[in-house]
């Protein structure tokens, strides 16, 4: 039964040529989490420029697609996620299932519930929010403006986002930033970041029994203890308030209600709300999404700038120019920054902080060479591969905000560039995350120079998000008000 379970996968997959497979570890040992994932995976979509298997153990296979007229096809649907790799977060974010691995009904009944969650008339409060986040990181920083030496980005951005999150999403005021010590739900994400991603790469680690009598289920599940007790914590403080009537008539009757009390108050067609789960699966949900995320791509953005210190000249004279003296960020202000914009999106086309999704189709699917997938077949799309195609982005490898000039943006299929997904799927905190690089991107800027440390360079790893093996180093020195 097994040779024929193999057989019939592989023949699932065979209109795919793809690199050499391990009968038994398929594709897992070429994946050294040495930081030289990335290049692997890079080796291969220039050899296979539309898509390839990739085998994970002997029965499961994803077919990796990785060019804009592949992507078209499955984005553009409403396909489930899988249920493989999205199965193995389902113990985090709650078996009942948040807007991220939902499907079918429950997920359009959760996608229109919360989407008045992300309105501008919502979002345009949280600007001064993420300034005030900002300028918390940023005054933290000064000891090495003085010091000429180099520091890790990263564990300083997520405490911010997770502030940011906190505030905006859940009027919730955590002063992680300027708590001493780790924050204990950062390095709890982390944790459960890259367990899962281990998961899926160790097929014995596929069975629940297997994987809860390991070591490794054993972290799994005390990480999970952390990050849902701190996500509780915040849900049931919310409701306390809102046993006071006086409160539920104050927060009812306010224009702007954050994401937090949108779900709480949320109500379809029937009257009928959120179960408690729903609000937990949801909570945890953004709570990961909305910090860790754009964590990964402010890091890198400002790692970006550092390296190119020729665009960051030209991004610092735009922000000056539009702040013109004021330190904190207006809502108005975020569409005057068009070249700022750019240097942004050119830093996710090439560190794309969700480096992959996949999906289990339903119905067989023919690509637009011919090619076809059984139904039950499983596709992941390789966010790395379609933004540094060859075939489709001139000198992918090079640099140059430029690329996204909307003369040059109508050249290309909108597919080739989708670092918040696209289709009926796509991320509904977009333009949350968007906003909130802008600000900080912004500030930081005003304040500081970004210098690159040649020393580090990032190893670059993909996992749930987009991280560095050995973190993201710059140096920075305070920018003189008077040039």
């Amino acid at each position: 039964p097994l040779l024929a379970k193999r057989r019939d996968v592989f023949r699932s997959y065979e209109d795919f040529p793809g690199p050499p497979t391990h009968w038994l570890f398929g594709h897992v040992l070429e994946f050294k989490q040495d930081g030289t994932d990335f290049d692997t995976l890079m080796a291969w979509t220039k050899q296979y420029p539309y898509a390839f298997p990739l085998w994970f153990g002997p029965f499961f296979c994803v077919l990796n697609i990785h060019h804009p007229d592949y992507v078209k096809t499955i984005l553009a649907s409403t396909e489930p996620k899988d249920d493989v790799s999205y199965r193995f977060i389902l113990s985090w974010i709650g078996k009942t299932k948040g807007l991220l691995v939902s499907s079918g009904q429950k997920w359009f009944r959760h996608r229109r519930l919360l989407t008045p969650g992300f309105h501008y008339d919502v979002l345009k409060p949280y600007v001064k929010l993420m300034s005030d986040s900002t300028k918390t990181m940023l005054d933290k920083w000064g000891s090495y403006a003085n010091s000429n030496e180099s520091f890790e980005l990263f564990q300083h951005v997520s405490l911010m986002t997770l502030d940011s999150i906190l505030k905006c999403a859940f009027s919730y005021n955590s002063n992680c930033q300027t708590e001493s010590g780790t924050n204990v739900y950062i390095k709890a994400v982390y944790e459960l970041s890259d367990l899962i991603n281990l998961r899926l790469r160790t097929f014995p680690y596929h069975s629940d029994l297997i994987f809860y009598l390991s070591p490794h289920g054993y972290r799994y599940r005390k990480a999970i203890k952390v990050a849902q007790s701190h996500t509780e914590e915040v849900i049931k403080k919310r409701k306390e308030a809102l046993k006071e009537e006086k409160e539920l008539d104050r927060i009812q009757a306010k224009k702007n209600l954050d994401f937090l009390n949108i779900l709480l108050l949320a109500r379809d067609e029937k009257q009928q709300g959120l179960s408690d789960e729903d609000i937990r699966a949801e909570v945890d949900t953004f709570m990961f999404e909305g910090h860790d995320t754009t964590a990964s791509g402010i890091s890198f953005i400002l790692y970006s700038l550092a390296c190119h210190p020729e665009h960051q000249k030209i991004c610092r004279d735009e922000i000056m120019q539009v702040l013109d003296g004021k330190d904190t960020m207006d809502w108005e202000d975020l569409s005057k920054i068009p070249y700022t914009t750019m240097c942004i999106k050119e830093s996710l086309r090439i560190y794309p902080p969700v480096p992959g999704m996949s999906r289990k189709i339903t119905k067989p699917i023919t690509f637009c060479d011919g090619r076809t997938l059984p139904e039950g077949s499983y596709i992941g799309t390789s966010v790395f591969g379609i933004h540094r195609n060859g075939i489709v982005w001139e000198n992918p490898d090079v640099f140059d905000p430029l690329r996204f000039l909307p003369e040059n943006v109508s050249k290309r299929s909108p597919h080739a560039f989708v670092p918040f997904s696209a289709g009926p799927r796509n991320c509904i905190g977009q333009n949350f995350a968007m906003n909130e690089m802008k600000v900080v991107i912004a500030l930081t800027l005003k304040k500081y120079h970004l210098i690159e440390d040649p020393n580090w360079k990032p190893k670059i790893i993909p996992r749930l998000v987009l991280r560095s093996l050995n973190g993201i180093h710059i140096k920075i020195k305070p920018v003189d008000p008077q040039v």
